[in-house]
């Protein structure tokens, strides 16, 4: 969860714009919780651009115009139907808790053809399958895609993400690699990240989608 403080305020033509004070890692079609501000802005809402001009209305065809001898940095814009309001100081906080639900337990389980034995067993794989979609979200995010939190985008980054889970489950017990027996083949380096889960994913490659 990320806190990010308000600095200013304005509303034009159904549109809220609020500054923050600090850059701020959201994307557009993230879902936001204003709080703090005032009973015109609070509340939760989906970002609709993060513009770095001064916002100064709509168009006849609903396009967002700005003052680009204007700039303005750190600023969310998202809908609100509510009187204009002029641009001013505020206070207030902007929330964003990224949760990516992209597998489950159950896909993991099913990936590694094997039966739970114990309550710790579920736990972990269950606490496998929310680090992987959360990471596998995070990285696809910083290599410029746009993607649902609760959707996966597409089956090959499904199955880039519950192999990226597996790995993570069966380092169990081990500081660095995959659980095994010295005896049976000896330190055989296992890294969770491979380059095949990578081009699942889509990273390290410019977004093509």
């Amino acid at each position: 969860m990320a806190v990010y403080t308000v600095t200013n305020k304005y509303l034009i033509d159904d549109y809220a714009v609020l500054q923050l004070l600090t850059p701020a890692e959201l994307e557009v079609g993230a879902s936001i919780t204003v709080a703090g501000v005032d009973a015109t802005f609070n509340g939760t809402y989906t970002v609709r651009a993060l513009p770095q001009y001064l916002y100064t209305g709509v168009d006849d065809e609903g396009d967002l115009l700005y003052d680009y001898d204007v700039p303005i940095q750190h600023q969310v814009l998202y809908a609100k139907v509510a009187d204009d309001v002029t641009r001013q100081g505020a206070t207030g906080t902007i929330t964003y808790t990224p949760t990516c639900t992209w597998v489950s337990a159950a896909d993991v389980t099913a990936w590694l053809n094997i039966t739970v034995a114990s309550a710790n067993d579920t736990a972990l794989i269950t606490q496998a399958a929310a680090a992987a979609s959360q990471f596998c979200w995070r990285r696809r995010v910083e290599a410029g895609y746009i993607d649902s939190l609760t959707t996966v985008p597409s089956q090959d980054v499904k199955l880039g993400t519950i192999m990226y889970a597996g790995a993570l489950y069966r380092a169990r017990g081990s500081v660095m690699d995959y659980a095994q027996f010295d005896q049976m083949g000896g330190n055989v380096p296992v890294v969770g990240m491979t380059g095949q889960i990578k081009q699942l994913l889509g990273i390290d490659r410019p977004a093509v989608a």
